[in-house]
């Protein structure tokens, strides 16, 4: 089967890559797949049609990208490097991708957090070439039909919102899409899957905010958000068309409103291979941190008393990873439990108050915190950080500026070198900037962000701030179920992928809580081999080469399968009798 309508990928005798088109001409540079713009080779031109559409120099992938480097450099607003970014994906991906892999680091915030919230915010005003799948109501009973006019035949990773939470910005209709598009965009960079492999997907159910609803340059469903069944009619004809359709194909559920988040990913985890990266993504990045911190600081992590502010997705995602790892070096689940508190905007989640279903498994009992607070009502955030006696602060609440002063000295109370993670997106959100978190506890914190920060010089001494971001997590947790060809993602495989980050930073940044970002494409091949093993373990992986492999071949399979963003020659015609 082709990968696609326009094109097949085949190996030569000698085992070499190259490329069948099935288009030719002007046709072929306005795919983006297929086109190589000024790398044409001479060859290439006069036998796909293309003598004289392009410019007479024969450039090198290399050359293509020092111009662009040229003209990225000088631009300065962060939104309009990502609408540059978006339409070189949209004209050459291939180049795309080699651009971003080269300078990740400096291209990540602009693609992904904390530019893509801005993205989001302005779709429909930068919406140029169609990109993805969209589903509503109206188009849902008809969603196999809409999805057989994808001309991709073989996509395994799919990422599909529907945009009721994203980031701290909240609900943001169609412009979700752009998250969908961001997120593969790091699963082909720094997880290795083909983009012809990927498809974002938006999941456009309408929008409670009203100004989208009102705006007439809006692009989305302009009505209310549907919810109850009516929802659940839209995803349920979504999973069956993926389903039929896309048989080995993974769904990434992304920015699906808290309560939505759990009962999606209870609903379908079993019907389709299918993870939601808010939640297990979350708590697997945050899980390795804390293994990092307490390593950096000699300790364990079942000896911590960690305290949550957030009990959204990222939140419970959070509780859970930490309560599964106290739990692996010993601890029983109750009193793991009892070492974690979480809070909601109504202060410290316990089992005397009315809950929703999803934050219950981690109420506290209300008997111990009943006597954290002096005038009675629920603990806050300062009598939870002083009565649990806290030595770590994890901050998911979208809330800027909560982690004060006060807050921070009390967890330095508790324990010399206090764990404060103000994992908020984007950077606004950020509970508390990490230069004060430092300045406040004289540099003996250790601490994460979820935004990237700039090294803090403090006392003649750097430190860097390690980001917290899901794509050390993620682009392997997908690539190792996808190579596994896993019927269901385990909680066993995102724990693996959550020490298997830790390793790696052991090994290769042994001072740090995280490693550079820069290293994500490393990390990656490391976490998807774990994830393989995990598959593997706990008996879900299909593809029985994997299942006979050990360890280290399972690292050799994804390092092999790793698509890299490199152009491929043609297959040419035969004329005059030449091969």
């Amino acid at each position: 089967m082709a990968l696609s309508r326009f094109y097949d990928v085949r190996r030569d005798t000698s085992g070499s890559r190259f490329i069948e088109p099935f288009v030719d001409g002007f046709q072929l540079l306005r795919l983006p797949l297929l086109n190589k713009g000024t790398a044409f080779t001479e060859r290439e031109r006069v036998a796909l049609g293309l003598e004289g559409l392009l410019p007479p120099q024969v450039d090198t992938l290399d050359g293509q990208l020092a111009r662009l480097e040229l003209r990225y450099d000088e631009i300065e607003d962060p939104l309009e490097r990502h609408v540059f970014l978006r339409l070189l994906q949209d004209r050459n991906e291939v180049l795309f991708f080699a651009f971003v892999a080269r300078h990740l680091e400096r291209v990540l915030p602009i693609i992904y957090t904390p530019t893509v919230g801005t993205a989001v915010q302005a779709f429909s005003s930068i919406y140029r070439v169609p990109r993805g799948f969209t589903l509503t109501a109206e188009s849902a009973p008809r969603a196999a039909d809409a999805l057989a006019n994808v001309p991709l035949d073989d996509v395994r990773l799919i990422v599909a919102t529907d945009a009721s939470a994203i980031l701290g910005i909240g609900d943001q209709g169609w412009g979700g899409m752009a998250i969908s598009i961001g997120k593969l965009a790091i699963y082909t960079v720094a997880g290795g899957l083909g983009p012809d492999k990927t498809l974002p997907v938006a999941l456009d159910v309408g929008t409670n905010r009203a100004s989208l609803r009102n705006d007439p340059h809006y692009l989305g469903v302009r009505s209310e958000r549907l919810q109850g069944e009516a929802y659940l009619e839209v995803l349920d004809a979504f999973v069956d068309a993926v389903r039929a359709r896309y048989p080995k194909a993974l769904v990434q559920w992304e920015d699906l409103s808290k309560d939505t988040a759990f009962a999606v990913l209870e609903r379908y985890r079993d019907v389709l291979p299918s993870f939601n990266d808010d939640i297990q993504g979350t708590g697997a990045v945050i899980l390795a941190g804390l293994l990092s911190a307490c390593r950096i600081k000699g300790a364990r992590l079942s000896d911590q008393r960690v305290v949550i502010s957030g009990a959204g997705a990222g939140g419970i995602g959070v509780a859970w990873a930490i309560v599964e790892g106290m739990v692996r070096e010993g601890l029983d689940r109750d009193e793991a439990r009892e070492r974690v508190a979480v809070l909601d905007s109504r202060g410290v989640l316990h089992d005397g108050r009315e809950l929703d279903a999803y934050k219950e498994p981690y109420a506290l009992p209300e008997a111990i915190v009943s006597s954290w607070t002096q005038g009675g009502g629920t603990a806050g955030l300062l009598d939870t950080v002083r009565g649990l006696r806290a030595t770590a602060l994890i901050g998911l609440s979208g809330q800027g500026g909560q982690f004060s002063e006060e807050v921070v000295k009390a967890v330095l109370e508790n324990d010399e070198r206090p764990i404060i993670f103000p994992v908020s997106n984007p950077t606004a959100n950020t509970e508390v900037l990490p230069e004060d978190v430092l300045r406040w506890t004289e540099g003996h914190a250790l601490v994460a962000a979820g935004s990237p920060f700039d090294p803090v010089e403090l006392d003649g001494v750097t430190y860097p701030i390690g980001q917290g971001n899901n794509a050390f997590i993620f682009p392997g947790l997908g690539f190792g179920a996808v190579l596994a060809r896993a019927s269901t993602v385990t909680d066993g495989m995102v724990l693996a992928g959550a020490y298997a980050l830790a390793a790696y930073t052991e090994r290769h940044a042994a001072e740090r809580v995280y490693p550079s970002v820069s290293a994500m494409r490393d990390v990656s091949i490391e976490v998807a081999a774990a994830v393989m093993d995990a598959a593997v373990e706990d008996g879900v992986a299909r593809d029985d080469d994997v299942v006979a492999m050990d360890h280290a071949e399972r690292d050799a399979y994804v390092r092999e399968r790793f698509w890299e963003p490199e152009y491929l020659p043609y297959r040419l015609p035969v004329a005059n009798g030449e091969g």
